[in-house]
């Protein structure tokens, strides 16, 4: 018993290494370990040699694929230029004083702030459902994501569900600190290892302005049920979290800088921090399927209030008085690569 525990010691170090390598890219000029890393901290069953999460390219490393194995993520760094993140910035202010309305965006604002006047940036902490903006959308087409998004989804690539999110400067009353979740609770599609995400970070990310925090590894667990916090204050909108989160499975934070881009598998449990600073800290956001994931029935299933809760905000917005999620989905959907085949 007493060398088991030397073996799992000396594997949990191990792992805990890959990661600060693959976070620091100055770490990542040292020697690799020798032993090969299992799911970070979570699983120490060792690996048939088969990739279940990610596909056979030339883009990806062996020792990328197997690190995205492991553990439900991988760092680009670098990846969409200055350029391009000012772009994007631009069109949000523009979006946030009202000179242009993109049609079906939704413009979400600070629950404690919305007896404010008017729209600005320091009210609207996210513009949701892009998909018609064409500017934003750039993003979700452009050839150094969709190269690695690729490498997940396949060559029929659909671009599911798109973000930028304005981090606040935060209240003691924790409006933005977003509990720890899985995205495949909003999805009603599958199969999950052939969904990805893709975050870029639009200036420096890091603990005090609430940078994405991860738990390696639980993208091999199931979709847990997931609702609103009980915290004191007021919650955002469809900010859900996990309903029973094990405290004891360790958490990395994402220090990311401007321009880096972190591909995450939609069962990896993760949230963000409290932004603790005077300014703000911008990221943009897609969620891309392969377009031969099918839909699914979550009646029945931790995910049918949530069906529920998204029906009646649609209803209300566009003055419905029935919609299909479906529906709602086939709306935000919108095809940039390949071909149409499902979703």
């Amino acid at each position: 018993m007493e060398r088991l525990g030397e073996r799992l010691g000396e594997r949990s170090a191990a792992r805990l290494d890959t990661i600060l390598r693959h976070l620091s890219p100055r770490l990542a000029a040292a020697p690799a370990p020798i032993s090969n890393p299992t799911s970070a901290q979570v699983s120490v069953a060792p690996h048939s040699g088969k990739f279940c999460y990610t596909l056979d390219n030339a883009v990806l490393s062996r020792e990328q694929r197997q690190f995205y194995e492991d553990n439900g993520y991988l760092l680009i760094r670098n990846l969409v230029s200055d350029q391009d993140i000012e772009r994007f910035r631009k069109e949000f202010t523009r979006i946030c004083r009202r000179e242009v309305k993109p049609p079906g965006v939704m413009i979400m604002k600070d629950e404690s702030r919305k007896s404010e006047f008017g729209q600005s940036e320091s009210v609207v902490n996210k513009v949701q459902d892009f998909q018609e903006d064409e500017e934003l959308f750039r993003y979700c087409t452009l050839p150094e994501v969709l190269r690695y998004v690729e490498c997940f989804t396949g060559p029929n690539i659909m671009a599911m569900h798109t973000m930028l999110i304005n981090k606040l400067p935060d209240s003691a009353q924790q409006t933005f600190l977003h509990p720890m979740h899985q995205d495949l609770h909003y999805f009603p599609f599958r199969p999950a290892a052939r969904i990805v995400c893709a975050w870029t970070a639009m200036e420096r990310a890091h603990q005090d302005n609430g940078c994405l925090v991860v738990q390696p590894g639980t993208h091999r667990t199931a979709l847990k049920p997931h609702g609103y916090p009980q915290w004191e204050g007021k919650t955002n909108k469809l900010f859900h979290g996990l309903l029973d989160e094990d405290e004891k499975i360790p958490k990395v934070h994402l220090v990311m800088e401007k321009g880096d881009t972190v591909f995450f598998h939609p069962l990896l449990i993760h949230g963000s921090g409290i932004n603790r600073t005077s300014g703000f800290r911008k990221s943009i956001s897609c969620h891309f399927a392969s377009s031969e994931c099918h839909y699914i029935d979550v009646k029945n299933t931790t995910q049918e209030h949530l069906e529920k809760e998204l029906q009646e905000m649609v209803c209300k917005k566009y003055d419905a008085t029935n919609v299909e999620l479906k529906d709602i989905w086939n709306f935000r959907a919108r095809l940039v690569q390949g071909e149409r085949i499902n979703l």
